[in-house]
């Protein structure tokens, strides 16, 4: 799975970057600086493990502020997942379409974003569907049908599940693939992402129960076991708090509080073998929400965030990292510059835009207090290299800078206006 930059990826990163702020989904070890420390001790102590046959689980809280990066990291350690085998899940939480106190929503969204390590360049394959099927290819290339149904007797209905009924389902579709039975992989497929499905329809394949609220957490506990008894590595679960508002109610809280300490608790035991969990939250979830469930209070308290003296530790904490403010602002810029020319096909002037650079991360380093001054750095750079390769390239001055991040203008030309801050 090693990348290479290429005019294509890097036009990708670009527009993700340039638009948004937001972490592209394809490429991101090229702009990545800062949090390498943290990535290195996941994989040497938890994803390198479960390589090795370990059948534990571990959870982790990444904490950082909005537009601080906690996506970012999430993909990145997605990336290195993918290269080790894993299948992974990249959730992104909302108080409205989907709440973590919700089990059957999270359930669903995870089964939506299940990703296999995608393959020659191609985009993996998504959705648990997909990925039976996949799985289904790959043992009818490998076993003839009478070593595939001594498979199915003898291997996979050993596999130790939560719910017998999943497993059962499971099975049931990867014959149905076998069999070209489509009507019964759609059907299958549909139960298994807990759509609503005719009940006597699913008697035939002898499923009798449904994906519910009462049963989501038990069908996700069963997804990893299952998955990880087939002979994958592992899962990486990731769930991010893209919008939460925090001032919950106490029965929010508690139903919040309760998902989570079931989690930590689980993964402290073997229900959830071959599993790294995380969940990313701004600073305030620490401050506001998990006080007021002691439970999860104490399972999520750690004397010192996670590095090299304290692997084990639960908390990631993303404020802080291994470069300070401006240092890590220019070493981003740098990674962009690059990017930048790859994807546009221009050379720039070295000495100039390094120039540049250095000014508008002291700018962005100094005079930015909003939380989010990462992504408008971001924003604002890829901005201004445009200005530059389109009106030919100029030097920037520390008032220009501040008039960029704030206005999304240089000085020196009003009339452009190509960035909104």
């Amino acid at each position: 799975m090693t990348q290479s930059l290429t005019p294509r990826l890097a036009q990708h990163i670009l527009q993700r970057v340039g638009e948004a702020g937001q972490p592209p989904e394809w490429g991101l070890s090229f702009l990545n600086v800062g949090n390498q420390h943290y990535l290195d001790i996941l994989a040497s102590e938890y994803l390198d493990r479960l390589l090795d046959g370990n059948r534990g689980s571990a959870f982790k809280l990444v904490q950082g502020y909005y537009g601080g990066g906690k996506t970012h990291f999430l993909h990145c350690l997605r990336d290195l997942a993918w290269m080790r085998g894993f299948l992974c899940s990249l959730v992104q939480l909302s108080p409205q379409e989907c709440p973590y106190e919700d089990p059957l929503k999270v359930y669903r969204a995870v089964v939506s974003q299940l990703a296999s390590p995608p393959l020659d360049g191609e985009a993996p394959s998504r959705g648990l569907g997909d990925i039976l099927r996949d799985f289904a290819d790959g043992l009818a290339q490998r076993m003839s049908l009478e070593e595939r149904t001594a498979w199915l007797k003898r291997t996979s209905r050993k596999v130790q599940v939560d719910s017998v009924t999943f497993r059962r389902a499971v099975l049931a579709f990867l014959q149905a693939c076998w069999e070209n039975d489509a009507a019964g992989e759609a059907l299958l497929e549909s139960w298994l992402r807990a759509d609503p499905v005719p009940r006597q329809e699913l008697k035939t394949y002898g499923v009798y129960e449904i994906i519910d609220h009462n049963s989501a957490f038990a069908s996700l506990r069963s997804l990893c076991q299952t998955l990880t008894g087939f002979g994958y590595p592992g899962l990486v679960l990731m769930f991010d708090e893209v919008d939460r508002n925090l001032s919950l109610s106490t029965k929010r809280i508690a139903a919040l509080g309760d998902n989570l300490r079931q989690v930590i608790d689980l993964c402290g035991s073997a229900q959830l073998p071959g599993v790294l969990f995380l969940y990313a939250v701004p600073p305030e979830f620490l401050r506001l929400v998990v006080p007021e469930y002691p439970a999860l209070d104490q399972r999520l308290r750690s004397p010192l965030p996670l590095s090299r003296i304290s692997p084990q530790s639960t908390l990631i904490d993303l404020e802080k990292l291994q470069l300070e403010p401006e240092e890590l602002l220019n070493a981003i810029g740098q990674k962009l510059l690059k990017i930048f020319q790859m994807a546009e096909n221009w050379t720039a002037t070295e000495a100039i835009q390094q120039g540049n650079l250095q000014a508008l991360a002291r700018a962005c380093a100094q005079y930015s207090f909003e939380v989010g001054h990462r992504r408008t750095f971001v924003k604002s750079w890829v901005a201004f290299l445009h200005q530059q390769k389109q009106n030919g390239e100029s030097w920037m001055s520390q008032e220009m800078a501040e008039n960029l991040l704030t206005h999304g203008v240089t000085n020196n030309d009003q009339s452009h206006d190509f960035l909104d801050v």
